[in-house]
């Protein structure tokens, strides 16, 4: 079974969310995590978590849709959806892969998809050839962190500390910047402030991973995905 899509509706009209839901709930693939109404509360969002696939809407209030994609420090993948198609052009600086006009029909929606999971397949393959590495920024120097040497990062306020199997940096970037910087089938948040390898994973006991004789919490929320993992791991 191929891994599920997280994706997230913002739109300020509750119908818009209504049809979008509906299509995406018959996509197995696909799996809605968030439905925003206007860019604040998606900002927010997004500074936590990450996702695949946005389908933003244009005009709303306060934040229009463009105005938001100009603001995310990284843009997810994004489907705009929007009655107005003069903003087409301008869209594609802010990686949209689609555009959909309100009323939006189901074959279209389908195409759109299809249009996501074909970037996503390469993507995927490309990921394989190169993410070997992550770059970051150590005391105002770029360092190259190899994966393979990564056991765990843990959040220290604005900065991150890496711990490697050689030693541990604080670099200059939050945690969810981080974690989107890393190969999901490779690593997994296990608590708000800890992302561990888990490849180096020794052991679990009660509330805790066990990686070097370091004992890592397990945030509540996390410890469903976290026992998935370690069985198809096993």
């Amino acid at each position: 079974m191929k891994e599920t899509k997280k994706c997230i509706i913002v739109d300020d009209e509750p119908a818009a969310h209504y049809v979008l839901s509906n299509y995406i709930k018959q996509n197995p693939q696909l799996e809605l995590v968030f439905q925003g109404y206007n860019g604040i509360e998606t900002m927010d969002y997004l500074r936590e978590n990450k996702v695949d696939l946005m389908f933003l809407d244009i005009n709303m209030p306060e934040i229009s849709g463009m105005e938001l994609l100009k603001i995310l420090p990284i843009q997810p993948k994004t489907i705009l959806t929007t009655a107005y198609s003069e903003f087409a052009l301008e869209s594609y600086d802010y990686g949209v892969i689609d555009y959909l006009l309100k009323p939006i029909y189901f074959p279209r929606f389908l195409k759109a998809i299809d249009r996501f999971f074909s970037i996503e397949n390469t993507k995927n393959q490309e990921e394989q050839i190169t993410a070997n590495s992550v770059i970051v920024k150590v005391d105002g120097h770029l360092v190259d962190i190899e994966l393979s040497q990564l056991l765990f990062a843990q959040s220290f306020g604005n900065y991150v500390k890496l711990h490697t199997i050689k030693r541990t940096y604080l670099a200059s970037i939050t945690t969810s910047e981080f974690e989107k910087c890393l190969p999901e089938k490779s690593f997994l948040r296990i608590h708000k402030s800890y992302i561990v390898a888990i490849d180096k994973i020794e052991g679990t006991d009660k509330d805790f991973v066990i990686i070097k004789k370091e004992k890592l919490p397990i945030g509540i929320t996390y410890k469903r995905e976290l026992t998935d993992r370690l069985k198809n791991k096993s």
